[in-house]
């Protein structure tokens, strides 16, 4: 596994209600044995579980929780991830301390949750909601959590569209290596990022935008524009889709990319975004002259992917310091926020790797 790409298996959105807790204790529970987990280890996440899905129902105006499996074999964990529209939390540092909770929860805290994961991100707007990212791994395991453990530099979410449980939105990353292309050792260290926004929704939008991923990860392509050219191919006999591969290179800091369809991609560095453009068309049906463009990426700025699940008039005014926490953090609030939109969603943050170890 290289630890700077996380590719999270899909999990479940619970949306807030009074059996919230519950709910997320049990899908928590069957997580944790089915990566093998002790059942000390299970019991420690179902105590964490509860905690976030209780303060969610106290304090929050509208919420969810994501439970899903991230990372491999040997650092995979359990992720529990929290949203909520709500007024904030005033004091981070205070509310982090063990035993600092609220009635009706186990006593716990921030803190003693923070403490019990193996990674820990939390970020609040004080008047606009609240997101908190925890994983659980195995304790048990020998492993440098460091290096094989640490936040990822890319991570996404995608939320299906409300009434389905089938999201046909998807995203993937890898790394490309000297190894595996000998023939361009330019390209040693760089990233490869797609996202695919299958036409619809539901299992048949599901079935193009998987068959896009699986083309992407087969393939021994390089170039952002001849990856989407078999995206092309292979989504021929599918609904098809409109899809983005961008390929990223932190230490030349360039990025190009090829877009085709209503797909978002943007450059954020401080309190300004720059957008790359997508071509109309779409990808397995109608697919125009294919390019690619190029831009620079500024130390310690961040790539942001997004389908037209997400508005595109999101604000970094109104999100301050938000890019200062985790990729997976970051994902989540853009949801949060701009997505809108009655449609599936979906979000990729890639973040410079020179800043992205301060945040995990």
């Amino acid at each position: 596994m290289d630890a700077l790409v996380a590719s999270p298996s899909e999990g479940a959105w619970l949306r807030q209600e009074v059996t919230l807790a519950a709910q997320a204790r049990r899908i928590a529970a069957e997580l944790g044995r089915r990566i093998g987990l002790s059942a000390g280890r299970v019991a420690e996440i179902e105590l964490a579980v509860t905690e976030v899905a209780v303060n969610l129902l106290h304090h929050a105006d509208d919420g969810a929780l994501l439970l899903r499996l991230t990372g491999a074999d040997p650092a995979v964990a359990v992720e529990l991830l929290a949203v909520d529209h709500g007024p904030g939390i005033a004091d981070l540092t205070h509310s982090r301390r063990s035993g600092v909770s609220t009635g009706g929860t186990p006593g716990l805290g921030l803190g003693v949750v923070e403490r019990m994961a193996d990674v820990f991100d939390v970020h609040s707007l004080m008047g606009q909601g609240t997101v908190l990212v925890a994983r659980f791994r195995d304790r048990s395991a020998a492993l440098d959590v460091k290096s094989l453990f640490s936040e990822p530099l890319v991570a996404g979410l995608t939320r299906p569209i409300s009434g389905e449980q089938i999201c046909g939105d998807i995203w993937a990353a890898k790394p490309v290596s000297h190894a595996a292309h000998p023939e361009h050792p330019e390209h040693d260290g760089q990233q490869l990022v797609m996202l695919c926004d299958g036409l619809g929704h539901g299992v048949l939008a599901a079935r193009a935008s998987g068959q896009a991923r699986t083309t992407f990860h087969r393939s021994a392509a390089v170039e952002p524009k001849d990856l989407i050219v078999e995206m092309h191919q292979a989504l021929a006999g599918t609904r098809g889709g409109a899809a983005a591969v961008a390929r990223i290179d932190w230490r030349r800091r360039r990025i190009e990319l090829c877009g085709i369809g209503n797909v978002s991609a943007f450059v954020v560095t401080g309190t300004s975004r720059s957008a790359l453009l997508s071509a109309p068309g779409i990808v397995g049906h109608h697919l125009p002259r294919v390019r690619s463009h190029g831009a620079d990426l500024p130390a310690g700025s961040s790539v942001v992917l997004h389908s037209d699940g997400l508005t595109e008039r999101w604000s970094l005014a109104k999100m301050p310091a938000l890019f200062d926490a985790s990729s997976t953090v970051v994902a989540a609030h853009l949801l949060r926020e701009a997505g809108v939109r009655r449609d599936d969603a979906s979000v990729v943050v890639i973040k410079d790797p020179a800043i992205a170890g301060s945040t995990s």
